[in-house]
């Protein structure tokens, strides 16, 4: 088996072309990614489920909009917590905080069973998802090699975006050369 290069904090970003519907116009943060397979959330999904119907201690800490997300189609009764913590980088960062594990850079996963209070000052933003995207060994690697996805560098705030319905236009905006025009891309280009 060839050696796979991680992805692990990086977007998948869905093509027009990718015809899944449950992942139409995805973001998708890589939670993790190696030999054993893919894991991440989609991060432009949200439902009308406000935090605090589910995990009511959560919600004060969960950015705008205060709902949960569908983070895919797998496990849609359990719940992941994304969240930034700021200064979380570099060699003068101070430990990760209790209930958070990092994942890439400022971005970790958060301990939804530890209490909120702990936590509550250390996190710059944190969104709470309804299940997760995952692929097994060599799965994802396929459709890139299909052009399902586009492959890019996150940056902390993709996690809390307002307005998560334009994140998919937002990211490919700022991708340099060709890929920034993807994102003029019509919703329906039967319409055009």
């Amino acid at each position: 088996m060839t050696e796979v290069s991680s992805l692990t904090g990086r977007l998948l970003v869905a093509t027009p072309a990718l015809a899944d519907p449950n992942f139409d116009r995805a973001v998708v943060l890589l939670l993790d990614h190696d030999e054993e397979g893919s894991l991440g959330v989609v991060l432009n999904r949200p439902t009308p489920v406000g935090v605090g119907d589910i995990l009511e201690g959560w919600a004060d800490l969960a950015g705008e909009p205060g709902v949960v997300f569908q983070g895919g189609p797998v496990s849609l009764d359990s719940a992941l917590g994304v969240a930034v913590v700021p200064g979380g980088t570099g060699t003068g960062a101070t430990a990760a905080p209790l209930g958070w594990r990092r994942v890439y850079g400022a971005i970790g996963l958060v301990d939804l069973e530890a209490p909120p209070e702990l936590l509550a000052a250390a996190l710059g933003s944190l969104r709470i998802f309804a299940g997760y995207a995952g692929w097994g060994p060599g799965q994802l690697e396929d459709e890139l090699v299909e052009g399902a996805w586009y492959v890019v560098e996150s940056e902390p705030g993709d996690i809390s975006s307002p307005e998560p319905e334009r994140l998919w236009r937002e990211v490919l905006r700022r991708q340099r050369g060709g890929l920034a025009m993807v994102a003029t891309y019509p919703d329906d280009p039967s319409l055009n």
